[in-house]
């Protein structure tokens, strides 16, 4: 790791545990992290950075169940099992930090490109494009009128709908490494299309993330398809 990289990874520790201390007192969040809230109040305030083992621990441990804790928090399923995650994908700030926590837990490697479906997933892409430095690409379900060649991926779901998403061509090029993120996946359908999507665009996937699985079913189609780590930030079941 150099120099600008542990910066990095210390700066995105230090997001983590202002994250953490909206809603706590520094007893309350030395318990959490395990940490000395004489610490965490010179982190918190900017004194000073935490040592790269400390940030390490802080992003890969402490920010993804603290992450999967604050997402719980603001999500909202109905009896039916409809997810309202709206506070989250509307929340840039929060997405922003998911995207170093997810690739620090997850072991996503750098990817050129990162792939999603419009619209809600979106503002998880940017974020995590943002972070990577990579492109950010989202497939459509319907075709822009502007554009001549298109990837197209469809699939008849069990009630008989057919399901078509669309993406420029140009958007990917051939050996590409393509990261697949979305905000929710439940079935898979939607990833599964995301990912023939880059299989026919000769490009190598990295990895698949989501925000937020219902039920392991998703989860478990993608990892039918990929070899490349496939996770979620929380699981509702």
């Amino acid at each position: 790791m150099n120099r600008a990289e542990k910066a990095a990874l210390q700066l995105q520790a230090v997001d983590v545990l202002r994250m953490l201390k909206q809603t706590r007192t520094y007893d309350e969040l030395s318990e959490v992290t395990g940490l000395p809230a004489g610490d965490l109040n010179r982190y918190v305030n900017g004194h000073v950075l935490p040592g790269t083992e400390r940030a390490r621990e802080v992003v890969e441990g402490i920010g993804l169940d603290a992450l999967a804790d604050e997402l719980s928090a603001r999500v909202e399923l109905d009896e039916e099992g409809y997810v309202d995650n709206s506070a989250v994908v509307f929340d840039q700030s929060f997405l922003d930090l998911v995207a170093p926590v997810a690739a620090e837990s997850f072991d996503f490697e750098s990817p050129d490109v990162v792939l999603t479906a419009a619209t809600d997933g979106i503002t998880l892409g940017a974020a995590m494009a943002s972070f990577f430095d990579a492109r950010l690409a989202y497939a459509k379900k319907s075709k822009e009128t502007a554009v001549e060649e298109f990837i197209e991926s469809r699939q008849r779901l069990a009630s008989g709908i057919e399901l078509t998403y669309y993406l420029p061509a140009r958007a990917i090029d051939e050996g590409d490494t393509v990261l697949v993120v979305d905000d929710l996946i439940r079935s898979g359908e939607t990833q599964e299309l995301l990912l023939d999507i880059a299989l026919q665009a000769d490009a190598d996937v990295t990895g698949v993330f989501t925000l937020i699985a219902v039920g392991d079913e998703g989860l478990d189609r993608a990892r039918e398809i990929t070899d490349a780590p496939v996770g979620a930030l929380e699981t509702f079941e």
